[in-house]
């Protein structure tokens, strides 16, 4: 799991991101720490608080944060 949305509702988006950007993103307008995955360095993002372009990028680097993470094993079955 690398990034999680609800289907009803508000568009928010759940994500991973880099510990030294954590801080930064929760200080912008329609970014917090998500609930429960906060100490995790997850944000909850506003449909409105990112460019396409920001979307992007973050999205794919919450992706690779993610993936590093995980045991070689699975790692192995994932992705040959």
């Amino acid at each position: 799991m690398f990034c999680v949305t609800g289907l009803t509702g508000e568009m928010k988006v759940s994500m991973k991101v880099k510990d030294d950007e954590f801080d930064e993103l929760c200080n912008r307008r329609g970014i917090i720490p998500a609930p429960y995955m906060a100490r995790h360095k997850w944000i909850l993002v506003d449909d409105s608080a990112f460019t396409k372009k920001e979307w992007e990028q973050y999205i794919r680097q919450s992706y690779e944060l993610v993936k590093e993470k995980l045991p070689q094993k699975i790692k192995k079955q994932l992705f040959k």
